[in-house]
C-alpha cells in the first residue's frame, strides 16, 4: 500500500531528477580538515536514483575521500544558466567500495577519469544521501522552491 507521502516525495525525486537530467556536472563541496569549504566539480550523469540518492566516482585515497571520511555533509549544486535553472543539494555523503554497487553505476565515459575503469583498485563509490534540494527555475523569483526529502 503506497501513501500520500511516498507518493509525494517519488514525485519530488522525479522534479529533482528532471531538474539536472540535462547537466552532467555539479560542484561537491565538502568540508577540508580545518573547518575551510572546498569544492570541485563531478560528473554525476545526470542520474538521481529512485531513492533521492546521487552517486560519484571517486579515489578512496583522494583528498576528497579524506574530507567525507571527517565531516559527511556536502552540498552538491547544479547550475543551467541557458535554462535559468539553479539547484543546491545538501546531504550526508558516505563511501562505498562495494563491488557490484560499483560495476551498476559504472559508465564508460568514467574512463577519461579512471584510466584503468573497473580494474582500478582505488576506485570507490561517493553516495550522497540527499536530505534537502533548493532550487530556482526563473530569474523571476529570488526565493527557492525547497524539496525536503
Amino acid at each position: 500500500m503506497t501513501t500520500s507521502s511516498s507518493i509525494n516525495r517519488d514525485q519530488e525525486i522525479q522534479n529533482l531528477r528532471e531538474l539536472i537530467a540535462d547537466i552532467d556536472s555539479g560542484m561537491l563541496t565538502t568540508v577540508d580538515e580545518d573547518g575551510t569549504l572546498h569544492s570541485c566539480p563531478m560528473s554525476t550523469n545526470g542520474n538521481i536514483d529512485a531513492d533521492g540518492v546521487l552517486w560519484f566516482f571517486i579515489y578512496s585515497s583522494s583528498h576528497k575521500a579524506t574530507e567525507i571520511k571527517h565531516h559527511q555533509y556536502v552540498n552538491v549544486s547544479f547550475v543551467s544558466p541557458d535554462r535559468q535553472r539553479y539547484i543546491s543539494i545538501s546531504g550526508t555523503g558516505q563511501l562505498l567500495q562495494d563491488r557490484n554497487k560499483i560495476e551498476e553505476k559504472w559508465k564508460p565515459q568514467l574512463q577519461m577519469w579512471f584510466p584503468k575503469g573497473l580494474d582500478e583498485p582505488d576506485l570507490t563509490l561517493l553516495k550522497v544521501n540527499v536530505n534537502k534540494a533548493d532550487y530556482w527555475q526563473s530569474t523571476s523569483s529570488f526565493k527557492p522552491k525547497t524539496i525536503i526529502f
